[in-house]
């Protein structure tokens, strides 16, 4: 376990997403937002998560789940129900005419819901922009992770519901670390539990933990396929078929994104060009890492970093 909460190397939250979520029977919400990982924490009452492929699941007080983006799913007093908000990317809330609801639906600091008083509470947590350590892990989590009240609980979620309702200096920030240390609890606890072993099946295969290992050492070193076999001591037949098997992409895919998402990491750095970034990360120029940038992610590093400093 401790290997693969290596690799996910903590989560990372920036001005993530926080909201306490208050309903009244009947109610359904379709979660369009495609947040790369979301925590939800029933405080009272009972919500129904309705994958679009799977079962539904219900939480009720004391449970936690957390779903892994980008597949949408609805939440609702009932699995039948019919969703009535659409909650799209950015969390922009509209309703089924495609009308913003959200200031119909904000009652007061990072509350929401069709009331104020209802007796269903949830929070939610959301990543926007998880780092590419955060998608590494989700190739090992279900859609949907539940931890029932009565298997595990946690002072955070407490001192998450308290924290979520004040608008203090500084607050952004405590949120998101709070929401940082849930989350590791979570899966810390998850991934102790027997369901979650073939998750962490890459953490077994010590010759494709070795090749993560020296990805993650030195994304910048011109690695080839032979080259990283060689480091590892493998075959490259060996190397390609189970790193696919266990990661489920090949080596030099799996190096070209994490140095992507490194990237985009650092471009939040006003400190970084792209021209440093550019070579942190092994690309030869800026302009053959802008042109892969744009390619995979597309949006230009520039256009990205612009919109990672934007409010909001």
């Amino acid at each position: 376990m401790n290997g693969l909460m290596d690799l996910f190397d903590g989560p990372r939250a920036r001005g993530a997403f926080t909201l306490r979520t208050v309903m009244r029977p009947p109610w359904s919400l379709r979660i369009a937002a495609e947040s790369p990982l979301a925590v939800i924490a029933v405080i009272s009452g009972v919500a129904w998560v309705v994958p679009d492929d799977g079962d539904p699941v219900q939480l009720g007080p004391g449970d936690i789940a957390v779903t892994r983006g980008p597949d949408h799913y609805t939440m609702a007093d009932d699995p039948a129900a019919e969703p009535e908000v659409v909650v799209h990317p950015g969390q922009r809330c509209c309703d089924l005419d495609g009308n913003s609801v959200h200031d119909a639906m904000m009652h007061g600091v990072r509350r929401w819901g069709n009331d104020p008083e209802g007796q269903t509470v949830f929070l939610v947590g959301a990543y926007e922009d998880a780092s590419e350590v955060s998608a590494r892990l989700r190739h090992a989590l279900p859609p949907i992770l539940v931890l029932t009240g009565d298997e595990w609980q946690s002072p955070l979620v407490p001192l998450l519901r308290d924290e979520v309702a004040k608008d203090e200096p500084g607050q952004a920030a405590v949120l998101d670390r709070l929401l940082d240390l849930l989350l590791i609890a979570v899966l810390k606890e998850w991934f102790a539990r027997p369901e979650a072993r073939e998750a962490a099946r890459v953490q077994g295969d010590l010759l494709v933990a070795r090749a993560l290992k020296a990805m993650h050492r030195d994304p910048a070193h011109p690695w080839t396929l032979e080259s990283l076999a060689s480091e590892i001591g493998a075959s490259r037949a060996s190397l390609a078929r189970r790193f696919n098997d266990v990661v489920g992409e090949p080596p030099m895919t799996f190096l070209k994104n994490w140095r992507l998402s490194l990237a985009a990491d650092l471009l939040r750095d006003p400190g970084e060009s792209v021209g440093t970034v550019a070579e942190k990360v092994g690309y030869s120029s800026p302009f053959a890492f802008s042109a892969a940038f744009k390619r995979v992610r597309g949006v230009s590093p520039q256009e990205h970093r612009s919109g990672a400093r934007s409010p909001g």
